[in-house]
C-alpha cells in the first residue's frame, strides 16, 4: 500500500489481510507516539474526503458522458459492437498474432499439399489395382 506521508513522499506500508493477526497491528499503533497517531488520524480523514470528492466528480462525469451519447444517438449494443471491433483489430496488429496467423497458414499450406499428396498415391494405388 502506497501511502503519503506529510513530508510529500511515497513510502510502503504493510497493511495486515483479513485473518492475519491483528494482535500485530494493535502493537504497531502503540509503537507511534500520540502525535504520530493524530497526524496519521487527520491524514486518514484527509484522504477519505480526497476518495469521496473523486467518486462524485467521477459519477458527475460519467452521467455526463451518458447524456453526451443519448445526445448522439449511442446506445450500448453500437458501443458493445464498437469494443468488440477496436479489440479485434488490436489483437489482429499484434506480433503474436502475425507471427501465429504465419505459422498457421504456413501449416495448412503444408497440410493441404500432405493431403493432395496422399490423394494421389490413394487414387495411382487405385488405378493399379485396377
Amino acid at each position: 500500500l502506497m501511502v503519503y506521508s506529510p513530508q510529500g513522499l511515497l513510502r510502503n506500508d504493510s497493511i495486515p489481510e483479513v485473518g492475519e493477526d491483528a494482535a500485530a497491528t494493535v502493537g504497531m499503533a502503540e509503537m507511534l507516539s500520540e502525535e504520530e497517531q493524530d497526524e496519521l488520524r487527520k491524514e486518514l480523514a484527509k484522504v477519505e474526503e480526497e476518495i469521496q470528492t473523486l467518486s462524485q466528480v467521477l459519477a458527475a462525469k460519467e452521467k455526463h458522458l451518458a447524456e453526451i451519447k443519448r445526445k448522439l444517438g449511442v446506445n450500448s449494443l453500437q458501443e458493445l459492437r464498437q469494443n468488440i471491433t477496436k479489440s479485434w483489430q488490436d489483437v489482429t496488429s499484434t506480433t503474436a498474432y502475425k507471427k501465429t496467423s504465419e505459422t498457421l497458414s504456413q501449416a495448412g499450406q503444408k497440410a493441404s499439399a500432405a493431403f493432395s499428396s496422399v490423394g494421389s498415391v490413394i487414387t495411382k494405388k487405385f488405378e493399379d489395382v485396377r
